[in-house]
Formats: C-alpha cells, sequence, structure tokens
C-alpha cells in the first residue's frame, strides 16, 4: 500500500525548534504557532509532521544503533577512527557520543509537535470527532516517543505542553521513571477510548486502538505489571483485528506491508520524495558494490556469529532474516553476516519503501504468553508461544519441556530472540528481563565488551551537550 502520510515542507517551518541542541520544544518564531493551527487541514498536516518525526534518524531511522548493538545478536562495522557506534556495543560510552545526542533532541523534535497539536487544538473549529482522533494519534506517538526515551535514559524531562518561549525549557529537570510511566499509560489509555479499529486508503498506517493497546500491553510488561498487561494483550487478541500470517517471509515484503500482522509501522515511501527508508543499504555489506543492493550497503548492524547460532535447524525464518555470504559481480563468493529482512530495491540511495515495525501481532503474542507465565499461568501461555513457532516451520514445544515458569522464560527469550531479529527489541527485551546484565556477562571476551558491567549500563549517558546547557537542572546518569 501507499505510504499513507508524508513530512510536508511546511512543517519543517512551523514545527521547527530555535535550539536544536535543547530540548527541541520550542518553536523558530512565535508568529509560527499562532498562526498555524486554524483548520481541520492545518490540524492533520501538523500531526502528519509528528508521524514524519518517527523516521528521525534519532527515532526510528537509526533506532538499531540502541536497540541492538548493544545486545549479543549485532555488532558495528567500524571505519577508521569512527567508533560511535563500537561504544554501544562494547559499553564505553562517551557522553558525547553523537547517537546519543540524536536519540535526545530527535526524541524531544516529535514530542514538541505532539504538545503544539494537543494544546492548539482547543482552537480549531472543526469536526470533534476527528479532532478526539487526532488528538488520540498525537497521545500515541508522544507516548511512543516518551517510552523510547525513558528506556534509554532513565529519568528524563517530561513535558506534556507546548512551549512558546525557550527560556521555558531551562525549567525543567529530569523527571522520574515512575513520573514518566505514568504520563505514557495516561496517553495510551486516553488514546485508545478514541482511536479507529482500522482505517482505509489513505489514512492506513495510522495509530489504531489495537496499536494503542498493544504499546499499553508492551509498556505494563517493561514495569512487570504482569496481570494489567495480559489484561490488555488479551484485549488486542479477543478484538480479532490481527493474525500471523502464513508465510513469515510475506511479513517483510515491501510490497505486502500494513498488512494483517502489523500493527504499528513506522512508514516509508520511495521515490526520491525524501520519504524512503535506508535499511536496505545500511545493512548490506560494505564495499559490495551493487551484488546486493542497488548503490550498495553500509555494513551496519551485522548478525554476531552467537545470533547466527541461534536459530534452530529448520526455522525458516533465519534466511529471510539474515545471511552469511553473497556472491560478488566477480562470481566469487564473499563470506560477511548481513541483514536480510530490509531488502526492497531502492529507487536512489537509501531510498526503499520499507517500513519499520513498531508492533506486530507476534510480538503481542509472545507478550501475552509472557504475561501469562509471570503470573503463574504457564500452562496457558503454551499455545500462544506454540503459534509463533510452528508459522516458523518448527515443532511446537511440548509441557514437559516447558513445563516450568523457569523453563517458559527462557523460551519465550529464545523465541523473541529469532521471531523479532533486527526488528530493534533485543536489548529492551534482556533490560526488562533482568537479563541483560548475566546473558552479556557470560559473552564479554567474545563481544569484547570493555567494562564490568553493572546496573548503572542499563540506561545510556544523558548527552553532554544537555548538562552543559542547563547544569542547574540536567544530572548525568550513575557511572558516567
Amino acid at each position: 500500500m501507499k505510504r499513507t502520510y508524508l513530512l510536508v515542507a511546511l512543517l519543517s517551518l512551523t514545527l521547527g525548534s530555535c535550539k536544536d541542541d535543547f530540548l527541541a520544544l520550542s518553536p523558530i518564531s512565535q508568529a509560527s504557532t499562532t498562526t498555524f493551527y486554524k483548520t481541520s487541514s492545518d490540524l492533520l498536516n501538523a500531526l502528519n509532521g509528528a508521524y514524519g518525526a518517527l523516521q528521525l534518524n534519532g527515532q526510528y531511522g537509526q533506532y538499531y544503533v540502541v536497540s541492538e548493538v548493544p545486545s549479543d545478536d549485532t555488532r558495528p562495522v567500524l571505519s577508521g577512527s569512527v567508533t560511535d557506534q563500537d561504544e554501544f556495543d562494547k559499553f564505553y560510552l562517551r557522553t558525547t557520543n553523537p547517537y546519543l545526542a540524536a536519540r535526545w533532541s530527535d526524541g524531544y523534535r516529535g514530542i514538541y509537535r505532539c504538545n503544539a497539536i494537543i494544546d492548539r487544538s482547543a482552537g480549531v473549529t472543526m469536526d470533534e470527532a476527528l479532532k478526539s482522533r487526532i488528538l488520540g494519534e498525537a497521545k500515541f506517538l508522544r507516548a511512543l516517543m516518551y517510552f523510547n526515551l525513558v528506556r534509554v535514559f532513565g529519568d528524563v524531562p517530561l513535558v506534556v505542553k507546548e512551549i512558546i518561549d525557550p527560556q521555558e525549557g531551562y525549567d525543567y529537570g529530569r523527571a522520574p521513571v515512575a513520573d514518566v510511566y505514568a504520563q505514557i499509560v495516561k496517553d495510551l489509555t486516553d488514546a485508545e477510548t478514541v482511536l479507529d479499529v482500522s482505517y482505509t486508503g489513505a489514512n492506513v498506517g495510522r495509530a489504531t486502538r489495537g496499536a494503542a493497546k498493544s504499546l499499553l500491553g508492551k509498556v505494563y510488561l517493561t514495569q512487570r505489571k504482569y496481570a494489567d498487561a495480559a489484561t490488555k494483550l488479551k484485549e488486542v487478541i479477543d478484538a480479532g483485528t490481527y493474525d500471523l500470517l502464513p508465510s513469515y517471509a510475506s511479513v517483510f515484503q515491501a510490497s505486502n506491508k500494513n498488512h494483517k500482522e502489523s500493527i504499528f509501522d513506522v512508514q516509508y515511501k520511495k521515490g526520491s520524495i525524501g520519504e524512503g527508508s535506508s535499511f536496505a543499504n545500511q545493512y548490506a555489506p560494505e564495499n559490495s558494490g551493487n551484488a546486493v543492493i542497488q548503490f550498495g550497503g553500509g555494513g551496519n548492524n551485522q548478525p554476531t556469529p552467537d545470533m547466527i547460532a541461534a536459530y534452530e535447524p529448520g526455522d525458516l525464518r533465519k534466511d529471510v532474516s539474515l545471511a552469511t555470504s553473497y556472491t560478488n559481480a566477480s562470481g566469487a563468493n564473499v563470506d560477511y553476516n548481513f541483514i536480510r529482512k530490509y531488502r526492497d530495491a531502492p529507487i536512489i540511495n537509501n531510498d526503499s519503501e520499507d517500513n519499520w515495525p513498531v508492533l506486530r501481532y507476534a510480538d503481542v503474542l509472545l507478550m501475552y504468553a509472557e504475561a501469562l507465565n509471570e503470573t503463574g499461568k504457564t500452562a496457558d501461555a503454551l499455545p500462544y508461544l506454540n503459534r509463533v513457532r510452528t508459522r516458523a516451520g518448527l515443532a511446537a514445544k511440548t509441557a514437559t519441556e516447558v513445563g516450568t515458569q523457569a523453563a517458559m522464560r527462557l523460551a519465550l527469550e529464545q523465541e523473541r530472540r529469532v521471531e523479532l531479529a533486527f526488528e530493534g527489541h533485543r536489548w529492551f527485551d534482556l533490560v526488562r528481563t533482568g537479563r541483560a546484565l548475566p546473558v552479556l556477562q557470560a559473552k564479554a571476551a567474545a563481544i569484547g565488551i570493555k567494562t564490568n558491567l553493572t546496573e548503572n549500563n542499563l540506561v545510556f549517558p544523558i548527552p553532554q551537550s544537555q548538562i552543559d546547557i542547563n547544569r542547574s537542572k540536567i544530572t548525568q546518569n550513575q557511572g558516567y
């Protein structure tokens, strides 16, 4: 299907920021906020801009740097003296790392856009049902952006209003994690009551009721509120809106995107219009020319040998997700581990049709199984684990194999690893389940980790630029 919302040029002026290195919360000019939000079209265009913020490098454009490289699944390519991604892989992060700065600034740039929509909507005369839906979408997006910030940095400034005066940005210090999660839950609870169940035509790809419920279930799971997570995720399952596609490969075909398994994707549209995705080129082997993908590859986010070995024999997902070699232009075989999950042919370099899957139904099934298991319902969790396994061509697990809570935990950890490989889940899964330290410490030598990992490493440093700008309010995480 066609991409359904594009970042219109107008929004780069009306929804920009006067200080990209600060919270990215204040507009370029007073006039931009006082004259833009007048009609329903204005509000919808502003909302499209909020969706467009998800494409930014500090959000999902280079999400793999904070979500996969720190885990045991992938490692970065090293180019000369450039080690910015390697710092995440081996845990010697500088507070001046540019990926941290982008994660912060692009996250708050998107939050600013959502806040402006929510605050300015009151002054727009339009159909009230449509306005409610727009507010629900903006709250969903704000919740998603805060969820990604709080998981990366821990305590973060909690700003839920439009800031007109740039000076006001200096009033915000870091809010406790619990307060940030409370706002995320509130936004998603509000959103699920007003969002549509599904969309057609040009609106396909917008946040739905199922997306809000699914994300809320993931939030509860992250907070270890397992009963709440089970309740919310069961609502998604019982609604019958989503289902697993028969073929795992078809889940990632760009020509088939926004399908029945897709709950929420970051949308991309190729065509030399600045809306295409770069994943196919980012992940293809470095120095491979056009042998793997037109315009070559960057060699980023390479699957580790440990990740490759994690697949069981006969798992249909392995060849869809990765490759360990390619044939070059001379017909020779070249050994090289790379991701194949995103492989749409680009129009120009970094201009493919591949969406980024934020939430899909297989994730919901596995999260629900996890929530059931953590509430003592291990037997009830088994069918949901097996639905995912059998689609992958694997034998169903038996109650004998995973009859205990501990055994089910490990089975779900394994299944999430291979089912959701290279979709930005592994690091956060390990942190959520308390498994990051034991898993990575056991593989420290193979990975080349340069520090003795502690609880401090479960969040990353606050960008030094933020501390330098506002030392009285913004403090550094312990251990950095």
